[in-house]
């Protein structure tokens, strides 16, 4: 099938990139030229394990091309993905401005002759369809010439291209037979294991993406709530996660306590549902919490850090172990490490920060207010103190000894839980972590 991505930052770029895998020819449309340009010379504009390998060998094939055109762009598709940013407005609400104002394009140029399938690929409100739809009819489309679907992403950052390749789900959104038939010919190679493709109305299809997102926020924050509880009565949290965990009810992902989520998902998701709800006059209690709780979390080390060194952060150098909001992912959208880092500073101490990808990305925002380390141990080099942030896998087994040998004190906080509470013990660490007892 030919097909029109349009829109190549995280979910357009992967997108594109992998149905052009399974063999049909995609053009991918984006107004950046000089992210045009770098992408069809080879050079891939994010970090995603997996995907410059398939990226490279779909763009030598022919199968995957770039363009600044929407026209050329859309030209030949029968399919096109809307693939576009949907930042949260001062008030939680998706700004659809981006995609609306596309859908107003295509339908100028869109041939009444045409026939053409236009999907929101992009997390987008319940009733956005409907505007798309409006925004098209109202710019000259025939109402005959095209669909308009909803079909969420379901992408983790980090294993994009396994989540694309191998879904759980398709979820489709549509109340088209035609538009129908055309994706589930488009989708079949993907669920050949079995796994559905799930048919719904559009509005059902769109609140699912909210939905699912808010789910997992929710027991992300249950953990972290069960944590602190932890903290006060004494009891371990890893215990507690294995102990629930083992109910095949609850199940065992997404119990991890640690300093909040983050990432482009979840945060703007959580709010952007929330804010529907409040325009339908439903008070959706359990999000609020959730909101609330993980503002707090991604601090919640802080008060720990200053009474270690007896409310006095000025002068002291902090080393800080991650800067992406999750490992495997450059992506530093609302990490808590921003928000640790921004409380540091603020205290009056310096900040020395090494994370495998996301550091280009924090020096972009915050130039030379910290430290960036060569590597994880430079960042240690005469630190008083280090902060996990993020748990890169490089992390989890260290070198402790070398770790001893940089810092002043042998003190770690540990927002991700990364170490064994015996072994810190037996090394002579002062060690606070999260819902676990205190070492030192």
């Amino acid at each position: 099938m030919k097909i029109a991505v349009v829109g190549t930052g995280y979910v357009g770029l992967v997108t594109g990139t992998c149905f052009a895998e399974t063999g049909n020819k995609v053009t991918c449309v984006d107004i950046d030229k000089s992210k045009v340009d770098k992408l069809s010379s080879g050079t891939i504009t994010i970090y995603e394990p997996g995907l410059e390998k398939i990226f490279l060998r779909n763009q030598k094939e022919g199968r995957l091309n770039f363009t600044t055109s929407l026209a050329d762009g859309i030209k030949d598709a029968q399919i096109i993905f809307l693939a576009l940013p949907t930042p949260p407005g001062e008030d939680g609400s998706a700004d659809l401005k981006y995609i609306l104002g596309v859908a107003a394009d295509l339908g100028k140029i869109i041939e009444p002759t045409d026939y053409k399938v236009i999907i929101d690929k992009s997390t987008v409100p319940v009733g956005t369809s409907d505007k798309v739809h409006a925004a098209l009819i109202k710019s000259g489309a025939n109402e005959n010439s095209f669909a308009v679907v909803s079909n969420p992403e379901f992408l983790r950052e980090g294993v994009a291209v396994d989540d694309f390749m191998k879904p759980d789900r398709v979820v489709i959104g549509t109340s088209s037979e035609k538009a129908k038939k055309i994706l589930n010919d488009l989708y079949a190679p993907f669920v050949r294991q079995g796994n559905p493709i799930i048919f719904m109305d559009e509005k059902s299809a769109e609140l699912t993406k909210y939905a699912a997102n808010s789910f997992l926020a929710t027991k992300i924050t249950f953990m972290n709530e069960i944590a602190q509880l932890c903290e006060l009565l004494g009891a371990d949290v890893d215990l507690v996660r294995k102990g629930i965990g083992s109910d095949e009810r609850i199940g065992k992902r997404f119990l991890f306590p640690g300093i909040g989520y983050g990432g482009s998902c979840f945060p703007k998701d959580v709010q952007a549902l929330a804010k529907s709800s409040k325009e339908v006059n439903y008070d959706f209690k359990i999000l609020e919490a959730v909101m609330d709780v993980n503002s707090k979390q991604k601090l919640h080390l802080l008060p720990s850090i200053k009474k270690y060194f007896n409310g006095n952060l000025k002068g002291k150098k902090i080393a800080l172990w991650g800067l992406a909001f999750k490992p495997n992912t450059d992506d530093i959208r609302e990490a808590p490490a921003l928000y640790i880092i921004d409380a540091l500073l603020a205290e009056g101490a310096a900040v020395s920060a090494f994370d495998p990808e996301g550091m280009p990305n924090v020096k972009q925002l915050l130039g030379d207010k910290i430290y960036f380390a060569n590597n994880q141990y430079d960042a240690l080099q005469d630190a008083d103190a280090l902060v996990i942030a993020t748990e890169w896998s490089e992390f989890r087994t260290p070198d402790f000894e070398k770790i001893t040998g940089l810092l002043k004190n042998k003190v770690v906080f540990d927002g991700r839980n990364l170490f064994d509470l015996q072994q810190m013990q037996d090394l002579g660490f002062y060690y606070v972590s999260i819902g676990r007892k205190v070492i030192g």
